[in-house]
Order: C-alpha cells, then structure tokens, then sequence
C-alpha cells in the first residue's frame, strides 16, 4: 500500500528527515573518503583521477533519494578546514593531472564551502589540468564564476538532473524544473566551464519496465544542454526515505540488466562520455554466476566508450 504522501514542502522535508537513521561520526578536518580511479577523458585517454569526498555541512536540499547527508556536519566548517581537508587527501594520493572534489551537497554553497576559502583552494589545486565539483542547478552563478577565474586548470560543474520525468521529478524534492536546468547548464557553456550530468536509473514511482525509457529520455535532454559527460546513477535503498518506500510497494533497486541497457544507449549517441556507476554494484545482480563477467562489461565500457559483446550466463540462463 502506498505511503499517505505530504502535502507539502516542508512536510516532505519532515518526512524525509524523520526516516534517516543517524550520521556517521566525521571529522572536519579531514575529508570523509578519498581514493583514484581511471576514467576517459574528453580528448579520449584513460587517465587518473584523485576524487575527494569533502566533510561539510549539510546540503539545504532534502533530496528523496540522497545518501549523502550521511557524512555531513549540522554546522558549517571552521575557516580553513576545506583547504586542509584537500592537502590533507592530496599528501596520500599519488599525482594526477584530475581531480573531483565532491562535497555531499553544493561546492557553491556558501554554508558547505566558505567562499573566503577559494583562494586557498585554487592554490592547492594549480597543479590540475582539470577540476571537478558538483552543484545544485540554482547555485550556478557568481561564486561558480569566481571560482572559475582562480583556478589554473579547466573548471567542470557536475549537475544532478536526476530524470526528466514530468511527474517523478516534482516528487524527488529537488525544487528543481528542466527549465531552471537547462537556464544553468546554459550559463556553464557560455562561461566555458564544462557540463557532467548525473542521472538516475529507476528513480523512485517508476516501475522497471519503464526504467530504460526515461533514462533514455533524460540522457537526450542532458546532450541537449551541452553535457560533455553524463552518469547512470542505479537508485539504491540505505537512506531511510527509500527503504520506507520499498516497504509501502512505491521503489525497488533496478537490475543489472537494466544499467546495462541505459549505458548502451548512452554509448551509441555518441553526443559525449557515457559512465555507469559501480559503487555498490553487486546488489543490483540476482545472479552471482554472471555478476564479476558483467561488472567487468561494464567497467571496460566505461573505459572504452563503446558497446561490447553481452555475457552468456550458464547459470540464471540468459544472454545478460
């Protein structure tokens, strides 16, 4: 049975809020999680990129289907402690000419990243040809732009469209339209800052056999805002507003199956990169006898950016 859904804004905040288990313990000073993984780039190498997960406060946005706000802070940051996070990273990681500083929530929010911190920031960061962080759609402005002119290397802005489902995007609680979308990815390319969209497969009210189609539909819109890049999200259960909602019957976890398509359609229009995520991957497969071959499918498309054989599975009996 469906959950009796709130009325309004702030209700659903209330809601969402209410079914969170506790935040991790995290430390201001340090950043929650830091690691390099190999991705293509935009001229067509495989290269090495340092990702920083930055601590800091919480987004303002109570997003249904994030996870994020689980290593975050109730209060802003100390003076300092965003600069010190990244030295902090960057003296255990090897060298790179790439980087994402991802932050739970907006770069460009003054609450999660001081603004009189950028300075610092961009000093730390002159030795990176390319620079990634990610922000709500309504914080592309000012501080994006004066963020922009400090670095030394190519700013990209990673932008969450979710789905360009008319009815299922209101419901995410993102207060965010396709228009005010398009206006800011519209802004980025006339600055000549770089577009990465990030997309869920099977967001929440959708079922699986209309999965495919509106991850197709939102990765037509996102090459249509000039996206040089886009990511498949698969939306997992574990922040507490998605786990109630797999219990009243309105979400269940995509399969496999149904990444892999979304990557193969993304892959053969050729309009820009195409990535699956594969954190987590394992619980998306209902067949441990195929899972490592496809997950390797995956990863080598990833790299690759081109469609290569399915897998013959011998045991759940399908072509996968």
């Amino acid at each position: 049975m469906s959950l009796s859904w709130p009325a309004n804004a702030s209700g659903l905040d209330a809601w969402i809020t209410g079914q969170r288990p506790a935040r991790n313990p995290v430390n201001p000073w340090q950043p929650y999680s830091f690691f390099t993984e190999d991705e293509r780039s935009r001229d067509g190498e495989i290269v090495s990129v340092n990702t920083v997960f930055l601590t800091n406060r919480e987004c303002p946005w109570r997003c249904l289907m994030c996870d994020l706000w689980k290593n975050t802070l109730a209060e802003t940051v100390p003076a300092g402690s965003i600069p010190a996070q990244i030295e902090y990273a960057l003296a255990r990681l090897p060298e790179s000419r790439h980087i994402k500083l991802y932050n739970s929530g907006s770069f460009f929010d003054p609450q999660a990243i001081p603004p009189a911190d950028y300075p610092a920031i961009a000093a730390l960061l002159a030795r990176f040809e390319h620079v990634v962080v990610e922000s709500h759609p309504a914080l592309i402005g000012e501080n994006c732009l004066r963020f922009r002119e400090m670095l030394s290397g190519r700013l990209e802005v990673a932008m969450g469209l979710e789905t360009v489902h008319p009815a299922i995007l209101p419901r995410l609680n993102k207060r965010m339209t396709l228009e005010q979308f398009a206006a800011a990815a519209e802004l980025l390319r006339a600055s000549a800052l770089d577009l990465r969209v990030f997309i869920l497969v099977k967001p929440p009210f959708l079922p699986e056999t209309e999965a495919v189609h509106w991850a197709e539909r939102s990765l037509d819109f996102a090459f249509q805002c000039a996206a040089g890049c886009a990511t498949l999200i698969p939306t997992r259960t574990g922040n507490g507003a998605l786990d109630a909602l797999a219990v009243s019957g309105d979400f269940n976890q995509p399969g496999i199956d149904t990444l892999e398509a979304c990557l193969e359609y993304g892959l053969g229009l050729r309009q820009g990169r195409v990535f699956a995520d594969l954190w987590d991957l394992e619980r998306f497969s209902k067949c441990s006898g195929c899972f490592q071959a496809r997950a390797a499918r995956l990863r080598q498309m990833n790299l690759s950016q081109a469609v290569s054989e399915r897998i013959d599975c011998r045991v759940c009996g399908e072509r996968n």
